[in-house]
């Protein structure tokens, strides 16, 4: 587990400073003290999304993922499980396997050739002597799970517990998408001029949507976002109306189909932040593309079925829109106070061939704008706060509130990790 005791006292006054319902103070998203201090902290003792079990499909299959300063890597062993262990050599540190996907019949460290076996274990350590005990010095694990086909990691020796509450919801929600069994049809990663926290806070409202992001906005329905009831027109109150009825109406639907769809929110005083509801897709209500038609073909997993909507999930370092012919999949990461790696996945079935089956461009087209847009955004925001200008400012009760109740959890996170 990364040590956190020399990077917390540094931001404790800042932690201490934050006014309810209003942004963070600039010195949380700008100070390297405070970087080091998320890494150490949320990255280093939660659940953090880390991909998808589709990145290392076959045995011998490996995944590095960076997590700040630490590195992991993903695998598939000769028995079809899935492990994860941190990226070092137990001889003398030196990183295992580059950042990215690879395919091994074992782990060979390049420094010294330490070769280890994918269940973890030293298999060979050359001139280290007959009487070298190898089973003391094998990879040391990371504790690893797979949530209908969404992976999560934590560093910590002593992961969150809550975990289970997670796997309890998006495993029935998930399971009819057959996400352990898609393919990545394309994967895109994105720096994002800004903290990481900024990243995760743009993703968590819509306020901005209908003036940045005008193709996504034709697939969503502005009033899931919420909205101030006072400030609405007669025009947007008959949509807003129309779109309960509407809920109503699918509600039922899909309650006769064994689909869930209640919002869950598992946020505040929750080690492991997320939030999950499916939605209404806008237009002609099949997928997040240019024309709100789905986008492939062959649907995924057992969805061949009108109406779906979008699975929508929250996490603490993620976003996800899962829907009938395809699923968006996205993990941010943090690289530095101001840069940050979003990675989105977009996933299809298996046996859907592009050129056939589905258009690259037509499937990609929506969310590879969107990110463009949403980088944009959150460099914006992060010159922002290194402004003398900068002072927290409000978040809006009626469209904000997710974000409010993010910060909130931050705080309440970071404070308890430093043992205050």
């Amino acid at each position: 587990m990364l040590d956190d005791r020399s990077t917390l006292s540094p931001v404790m006054a800042l932690l201490a400073a934050r006014q309810p319902g209003h942004t963070l103070p600039a010195e949380l998203y700008t100070s390297r003290a405070a970087f080091d201090a998320d890494c150490a902290t949320i990255f280093g003792r939660h659940w953090i999304a880390v991909g998808v079990a589709c990145d290392v499909a076959e045995a011998g299959d490996v995944m590095a993922v960076d997590i700040g300063p630490a590195s992991i890597l993903i695998l598939r062993d000769d028995d079809d499980a899935l492990r994860a262990f941190h990226n070092v050599c137990s001889h003398r540190g030196a990183r295992l396997v580059p950042p990215g996907r690879s395919v091994v019949g074992k782990l060979v460290c390049p420094y010294h050739q330490w070769t280890y076996d994918l269940d973890g274990a030293l298999a060979l350590a050359p001139h280290m002597g007959v009487d070298f005990a190898r089973d003391l010095h094998h990879l040391k694990p990371v504790a690893l799970r797979d949530v209908g086909g969404i992976l999560y990691a934590c560093l910590s020796d002593d992961p969150p517990a809550d975990i289970a509450e997670l796997a309890a919801v998006m495993e029935p929600r998930l399971a009819p998408y057959d996400l352990r069994n898609a393919k990545i049809a394309f994967e895109q990663d994105v720096i994002e001029e800004g903290n990481w926290k900024l990243t995760m806070e743009n993703n968590r409202e819509c306020y901005h949507c209908a003036s940045n992001h005008p193709q996504l906005s034709l697939s969503f329905h502005a009033a899931d976002f919420g909205y101030d009831p006072a400030n609405l027109t007669e025009t947007e109150r008959a949509e807003a109306n129309g779109l309960l009825d509407a809920y109503a109406r699918h509600g039922a639907i899909w309650d006769a189909q064994g689909l869930p769809h209640a919002a869950v929110e598992h946020t505040v005083g929750w080690p492991t932040n997320f939030r999950t509801q499916r939605l209404i897709i806008a237009g002609l209500g099949e997928s997040q593309t240019p024309d709100t038609r789905a986008a492939v073909g062959v649907p995924l997993g057992d969805t061949d079925r009108p109406g779906m909507g979008d699975v929508h999930l929250w996490g603490i370092n993620s976003w996800n829109h899962v829907m009938s012919d395809h699923a968006v999949i996205f993990t941010a990461f943090p690289v530095a106070p101001d840069r940050t790696l979003v990675r989105t996945r977009w996933l299809v079935n298996r046996d859907a061939v592009e050129g056939e089956d589905y258009d690259l461009e037509n499937l990609t087209a929506v969310w590879k704008q969107t990110n463009a847009e949403d980088a944009h955004l959150v460099a914006l925001a992060h010159r922002g706060a290194m402004s003398p200008g900068y002072r927290p400012g409000p978040y809006s009760r009626f469209t904000e509130r997710a974000l409010d109740e993010f910060a909130t959890w931050y705080v309440s996170r970071m404070t308890a990790g430093s043992g205050a």
